[in-house]
């Protein structure tokens, strides 16, 4: 029986509201947005240039003391591959793979830290299959990771456009 993922649309909706945020950022140098009447300063965003960096990239995060500690499937090690199609990255909780689209089309969208954390989270996830892909629990988790790794900054700022699309957490 497949998990009906309500929230998918949502999530997306607000992810890309975030990457939004962080690309003016990066273009314009200023790194002071306004949230919900706060002023807040975004964080650098990693990005990456290869496969290989996303894979060293998530085999650091997986190592973290906190987040081996908060959820067992990090000793799970992850392999990164390239993806063909270029409008999505994705997970296959199957071989632990995350499989990320390359330069297409002149851009890179999908190498970047705020991509590579929510496929990771999908990877913690501790029983695939049995909830939501991008269910409460998932989003929760991927907040999480961004405060953890990121900092509190984009967790702020992801958090208010995931509220604002109408997602809710677990």
């Amino acid at each position: 029986m497949s998990v009906r993922d309500a929230q998918r649309a949502k999530v997306y909706d607000a992810e890309q509201l975030v990457r939004g945020m962080f690309d003016r950022a990066d273009e314009h140098g200023n790194r002071t947005v306004e949230m919900y009447g706060s002023h807040i300063t975004l964080p650098i965003e990693r990005r990456f240039a290869s496969v290989e960096s996303v894979q060293t990239y998530a085999q650091k995060v997986l190592a973290l003391n906190w987040v081996r500690a908060q959820w067992d499937r990090a000793e799970v090690p992850v392999r990164v591959r390239s993806r063909a199609g270029a409008t999505a990255a994705h997970y296959e909780a199957a071989g632990a793979v995350l499989a990320v689209p390359l330069h297409t089309g002149g851009t890179a969208w999908a190498l970047r830290e705020l991509v590579v954390l929510h496929e990771l989270a999908h990877h913690l996830e501790p029983a695939p299959g049995e909830v939501a892909p991008h269910g409460p629990e998932f989003c929760t988790r991927y907040l999480e990771l961004v405060d953890g790794v990121i900092g509190p900054e984009a967790a702020f700022v992801l958090r208010g456009a995931m509220l604002g699309c109408g997602i809710h957490f677990g």
